[in-house]
């Protein structure tokens, strides 16, 4: 009888297996599939002038140079709005807010908040910085309207990497005579990097490929110049992709593809960038 129990139990941990083996590769074999496919298609169009050229002969010729500016632009002004905000109000939440109900309940506005389409988003970013504060559509108004976007998702991950941090390693630092802050600041922080790096590129990879909330705030169709300010509006790929794909007539598939693995690489570097980041610090790692 405990034979057969024993059977049974290895052959459904087996058919376990299989199942998520299959579920698993379900789902990575179509995303593998399409990026060989981006590739093949458009790298063709990946040259040195298409990389550093402006668009020319209705963007059907020329390169992508204005795009590929323009989406580090606001990547890094949403960066530069977001990031610190979002690892503040995590430290606040996971280290000083008392469990009531109205912290309950901001962290249950903060899920709702990640699950909200891009194109609210860009509808709430012009009502505020585009027409009330007079930004007009600019690289500021974008990259305010797209930090608001990715909020959520960095305040989120960067409490749970905080949460994660064992409460040992706080009660040892403030008996050693560290002060609440010192604990965070030099020990709790060093020890939840690997996470809140995590929900950082997250959200600033969502925002590098947004195009609804962009379009709104601080998108352009074409420019013949970089911007000069931050009050000036600015190409981007996502944008860029868009156009040329749906409102450029007998525009060369090569440059739709090449556009489209331009964006690719840009969002798999961030990606890799954070991976090495991520694994060295949880080399470093003590628990």
């Amino acid at each position: 009888m405990n034979n057969i129990l024993t059977r049974n139990r290895h052959l459904t941990q087996r058919i376990g297996y299989i199942v998520i083996t299959l579920m698993a590769f379900a789902t990575v074999i179509p995303i593998v599939a399409t990026v060989i496919y981006i590739l093949i298609q458009g790298l063709p169009a990946i040259s040195w002038e298409f990389l550093t050229e402006f668009p020319s002969n209705g963007m059907r010729e020329g390169g992508i140079y204005p795009a590929i500016i323009g989406t580090i632009y606001l990547t890094l002004g949403t960066a530069i709005f977001s990031v610190p905000l979002g690892i503040a109000a995590a430290i606040y939440l996971a280290e000083y807010a008392r469990d009531t109900k109205l912290t309950r309940t901001i962290r249950i506005a903060i899920i709702n908040l990640a699950g909200i389409p891009s194109v609210v988003y860009g509808l709430f970013g012009l009502g505020i910085f585009v027409l009330f504060f007079n930004f007009g559509t600019s690289i500021l108004a974008a990259s305010l309207t797209l930090s608001i976007m990715t909020l959520p998702v960095i305040i989120s991950t960067a409490e749970e990497a905080l949460r994660s941090v064992p409460q040992a390693f706080r009660t040892v630092s403030i008996s050693l005579g560290a002060t609440r802050w010192q604990t965070i600041r030099h020990i709790v922080l060093k020890e939840a990097l690997p996470g809140i790096l995590t929900g950082v590129i997250l959200g600033l990879e969502r925002a590098a490929g947004e195009t609804a909330t962009i379009l709104f705030t601080g998108a352009a169709f074409f420019l013949p110049t970089l911007p000069q300010s931050i009050f000036d509006p600015t190409m981007a790929l996502p944008y860029h992709l868009f156009v040329i794909s749906t409102q450029v007539p007998e525009m060369p598939v090569e440059i739709q593809y090449g556009t489209a693995l331009v964006l690719l690489v840009f969002v798999l570097t961030m990606n890799l960038i954070a991976t090495v980041i991520r694994s060295r610090a949880r080399a470093r790692r003590q628990w």
